[in-house]
């Protein structure tokens, strides 16, 4: 197996270009990111939202690595704002009363005693908020954690329009480094929003990546490339995104899949292999 390759990002953090998902992991959150921690992975990707992660947990996991000599340091760790929206109204981690501003550090407030941490490598607007007015004001909230050090970098997920992307760029003085979306034929593959990240030094971080996308898995295409490298079909496609610019996060919860989804740096895709799998976008 070969190291983990990364990426630099607008910000000059260097971003693992496979990324472990901790979401719906629930009480195995711990044992799972010690296990991918273990195998290679060098990024972990959370949220402040009990209802879909338990980040308590994830904190528990990198507390643990460090005793076992693998520092927080060597670690991307990435998490999320979400709005009350996105929240289970029983479990909202910060006061839903208060002030959007207060909201967003309240939540990192409580993302950094969950993960044991004084800063993160990368903060995430979860989805937009509704609103460009909306918007600016929690994008403020974030570049205040920025500036404080809290974060290295900010971002922004499931966003699909084109437009509240731009409009976010346009207002923002930090701008945003990455883009968390769900990578399925629905959205078109984001084809315009993701030619807007690569002009702009955004890198794009794709979910869902293997479960929205069985056609593709299943082709005759990918098959053909996997008998050639004598690799599977998901290591195949996870090997095009990275080639392409893109970050794939993986959520397996099986030691075979996280070694598989590891091994797909110590081979390359031709540029033909490429132009194959290009066109199902």
């Amino acid at each position: 197996m070969r190291e983990q390759e990364y990426y630099t990002t607008s910000e000059n953090v260097k971003m693992p270009k496979i990324i472990y998902g901790t979401a719906w992991k629930k009480d195995r959150t711990e044992e799972l990111v010690i296990k991918a921690i273990k195998l290679g992975f060098r990024g972990i990707d959370t949220a402040c939202q009990p209802k879909h992660y338990n980040e308590p947990l994830v904190g528990k996991a990198l507390e643990k690595l460090q005793k076992m000599g693998i520092e927080r340091e060597s670690i991307f760790l990435q998490t999320k704002f979400t709005s009350v929206n996105g929240q289970d109204p029983n479990n909202i981690p910060y006061d839903k009363n208060a002030p959007l501003e207060t909201q967003v550090a309240q939540s990192f407030e409580v993302s950094k005693k969950n993960l044991k941490t004084k800063y993160v490598d990368s903060l995430v607007l979860h989805s937009p908020m509704g609103s460009t007015s909306l918007n600016n004001k929690v994008w403020l909230a974030m570049e205040k954690i920025y500036q404080e050090g809290g974060a290295k970098q900010l971002g922004i997920s499931n966003c699909y329009d084109l437009n509240v992307l731009k409009e976010l760029y346009k207002n923002s003085k930090v701008k945003p480094s990455v883009v968390q979306n769900r990578f399925y034929s629905q959205s078109g593959y984001d084809k315009e929003l993701r030619a807007f990240c690569s002009d702009n030094g955004i890198i794009y971080q794709s979910f869902w990546t293997l479960t929205a996308n069985p056609n593709i898995l299943g082709s005759i295409e990918l098959k053909t490339i996997s008998e050639k490298f004598k690799k599977t079909t998901a290591q195949i496609f996870f090997r095009f995104l990275t080639q392409i610019g893109i970050a794939p996060l993986t959520g397996t919860c099986t030691e075979i899949h996280m070694k598989d989804d590891l091994n797909i740096f110590d081979f390359e895709l031709s540029k033909k292999d490429i132009d194959i799998i290009n066109k199902f976008f």
